[in-house]
């Protein structure tokens, strides 16, 4: 970051802005809405083999472990449409899996809303289209912090 002294001798600094990657550009087929946890992603289905990019990254950055990459890609490679369709998305909440959980649903969503008929039947096959409804368990209290956690008994 650029410094620069003000009246007071102080350093103040700038932000310095960083050129984000150009969304792939075409048409908007169609929008998806996933959940998974407490993360939420809206993607947009755009025809045209570009790179899949994630919150102004590419997935391949965003998602840089080999494992973490057949798992988004999931959705492209059951309906054989990886080299079709490109994606944009936007995902907040939870952590790396949460957030790869609730890219897969979103972008199965939009999938199945281009080509119901040829798509929607693989999606609903590999339980894409559903909603997985595990979600973390509240914290109770008088328990020591965890949920299911108990306190040390003192009568020993």
């Amino acid at each position: 970051m650029a410094t620069k002294l003000t009246k007071n001798k102080r350093p103040v600094q700038k932000p310095i802005t960083k050129k984000s990657p150009a969304a792939p550009k075409g048409k908007i087929l169609s929008k998806g809405l996933g959940r998974r946890r407490s993360a939420v992603a809206k993607v947009r289905l755009i025809s045209g083999k570009q790179e899949i990019v994630i919150n102004n990254k590419p997935a391949s950055i965003y998602w840089s472990l080999p494992d973490l990459q057949s798992l988004y890609l999931k959705p492209f490679l059951i309906t054989d449409t990886l080299k079709k369709y490109s994606a944009t998305a936007v995902i907040k909440g939870s952590g790396t899996m949460g957030q790869i959980g609730a890219f897969v649903h979103a972008a199965a969503r939009a999938l199945a809303e281009v080509d119901p008929e040829n798509y929607r039947p693989l999606l609903k096959k590999h339980g894409l289209l559903t909603r997985d409804p595990r979600m973390k368990e509240t914290r109770k209290v008088g328990r020591g912090g965890k949920a299911r956690h108990k306190k040390q008994s003192p009568k020993r």
